[in-house]
């Protein structure tokens, strides 16, 4: 992760230029009690950080999906050979919040779909956008049906270059990446990049904003 003065202004711009897009056309209703969802987009201090902040989510782990097992280490990762992307596993209530609203926020606030293999000042295979479903659930349907609506209705001027695929095996990351935002939030890169997205959220989706986090704790990990 890279800190650069200004690419707090280009992070504010991007939110605050952006309108909110627009919910999912289809997304059913799931009755069941937990779901999970994982996401990539980027330094996974800040998607972490968004989605904690998020009801009905009970977990947000940071950690690394596309690779294997061996390679599932920040140094190795960070050298964008591993197949491996910065990601967050998000546990979550769909009664509460649906999948398709969690997909609103990661197009919204949490990462720009427009982005190919980096977000912001981070640049890399490891920091591209991707959408992993987990088959025995609606996932695929519903982000593959999304990012179509999305694109008929142009609602991003770029392409969208997010990419859908089936869910491999999660790695999380190591100790001192987890609620990182939360306890670093002097952090000159959670100050420049991450809190404007913490507030985008507050301000776009407050219906779903949850001032207290809920923090990752390795010992109730899933």
């Amino acid at each position: 992760m890279k800190a650069f003065p200004m690419v707090c202004v280009a992070i504010l711009t991007w939110i605050g230029a952006a309108h909110a897009a627009p919910p999912p056309a289809f997304d059913p209703p799931v009755n069941a009690p937990e779901e999970q969802a994982i996401f990539s987009g980027g330094c996974f201090w800040g998607m972490q950080g968004v989605f904690q902040h998020v009801k009905g989510v009970r977990e947000v782990v940071a950690g690394y999906t596309g690779g294997a097992a061996d390679t599932a280490h920040y140094e190795m990762v960070a050298t964008g050979t591993t197949g491996h992307a910065e990601s967050v596993r998000i546990v979550f209530d769909p009664r509460i919040v649906s999948y398709g609203k969690l997909l609103q926020i990661f197009v919204t606030v949490a990462a720009d779909p427009t982005e190919l293999n980096y977000q912001g000042p981070d640049e890399g295979t490891q920091y591209r956008s991707e959408i992993w479903y987990e088959p025995a659930d609606q996932q695929k349907e519903i982000a593959q049906a999304y990012l179509a609506q999305l694109r008929k209705e142009k609602v991003f001027q770029a392409p969208i270059v997010v990419r859908i695929d089936p869910a491999k095996p999660f790695y999380p990351a190591e100790s001192y990446h987890q609620n990182f935002l939360i306890l670093h939030p002097d952090n000159p890169y959670i100050a420049y990049n991450d809190l404007p997205k913490i507030q985008a959220l507050k301000a776009q989706f407050s219906q779903y904003y949850m001032a207290q986090p809920v923090r990752y704790s390795p010992v109730a990990a899933h």
